[in-house]
């Protein structure tokens, strides 16, 4: 296996010089950066990641720290950010915590002894502990997040506005019996869009209809069971809003397993725009996330911290808005 002093040979320099070819620490003319790169190329020579990160204070990676890397949404951010990293040139080390604070504590000590240049937390909830212990690391860190009081970056996805648009657009199409079947509604998340929901109800004098208010878990059991408790309520709704596609599909499925059919019966619009919305059945009217623009803007600001790691920054809050995706799975009452 080739080494540092075989390339130094046979470029006809120093080893210091290799090193700062390879680092960029120094400046090298460039007749003699292209000799040291020729000679690495002819030797195959693969400088020590490890060794190189000691000299540049760098490692060229990202720890990126996420409840769970399973559901839809997740897992396309996390797609999109391990797309955007390679790119960039770095490499991302994934940890999944199912919100435990002991998962959170290992992964922080495992991305420190790994000496990570910078963290990413997408966690879907935090606990007072949970924010103690990021709030005590000094990695550059951006959470990717909505609304939480941490000292770092955070993410504002504007729920609110995307619970009032989805209501919004059921209503402009005719349609007055609107159920909803959210997350878990003591989440930051789920209060948010039920709160978007409930001003655009009160805005146009509908009433919610308290047997129509299902909590779920943001799973495709939840969205079945959860339509299944609506439509065994006695009156049947002309539209529901789901506060997640994955739950739009298993509230279409429980739909269609009473011998109704969508939108034809019953409207359904769901949240995030994943990947698999458009080829549901019908495909799904739903709220768009970009996961992309999310996550490109995500890892620019924390290569910023990462730069600037030795200045005291304060926290920034980035903001996007949710965009309506018109499908056909919701009715248009309106036209007789």
């Amino acid at each position: 296996m080739a080494t540092i002093k075989d390339v130094a040979k046979l470029a006809g320099v120093s080893t210091t010089t290799v090193s700062h070819v390879i680092n960029k620490t120094r400046f090298v003319a460039d007749k003699t950066t292209q000799a040291v790169w020729d000679a690495i190329s002819e030797l195959n020579y693969s400088p020590s990641a490890v060794a190189r990160s000691l000299k540049v204070n760098t490692t060229k990676s990202i720890g990126m720290i996420v409840t769970t890397s399973e559901a839809p949404f997740f897992a396309e951010i996390i797609l999109a950010m391990e797309r955007h990293c390679y790119e960039m040139g770095y490499s991302l080390f994934l940890c999944n915590t199912q919100n435990d604070l002991n998962k959170i504590q290992n992964h922080l000590d495992m991305l420190m002894t790994k000496r990570v240049d910078g963290i990413l937390v997408m966690c879907s909830e935090y606990t007072e502990n949970s924010l103690a212990l990021l709030n005590r690391t000094n990695i550059p860190m951006v959470v990717m997040d909505w609304g939480q009081e941490c000292n770092s970056d955070v993410i504002i996805d504007n729920s609110f506005t995307g619970g009032y648009l989805a209501t919004k657009h059921l209503i402009e199409n005719g349609h007055k019996d609107i159920a909803v079947i959210s997350g878990n509604l003591f989440k930051t998340l789920s209060k948010n869009r039920f709160q978007g929901f409930s001003k655009a109800m009160c805005e146009a004098n509908l009433l919610i209809e308290p047997d129509w208010i299902q909590e779920g878990d943001f799973e495709p059991e939840g969205g079945f069971e959860c339509m299944n408790n609506i439509l065994d309520s006695g009156k049947i709704p002309t539209a529901v809003f789901c506060f997640n596609d994955v739950m739009a599909l298993g509230a279409i499925s429980a739909i269609n397993l009473k011998g109704l059919s969508v939108p034809q019966d019953i409207s359904v619009i769901g949240y995030d725009n994943i990947h698999n919305s458009r080829f549901y059945a019908p495909p799904l009217t739903t709220m768009h996330q970009s996961k992309s623009r999310l996550s490109d803007r995500v890892l620019e600001l924390l290569l910023e911290r990462i730069a600037e790691k030795d200045k005291q920054n304060k926290p920034q809050t980035l903001e996007f808005m949710p965009e309506l995706v018109v499908r056909d799975s919701v009715r248009n009452l309106n036209k007789k």
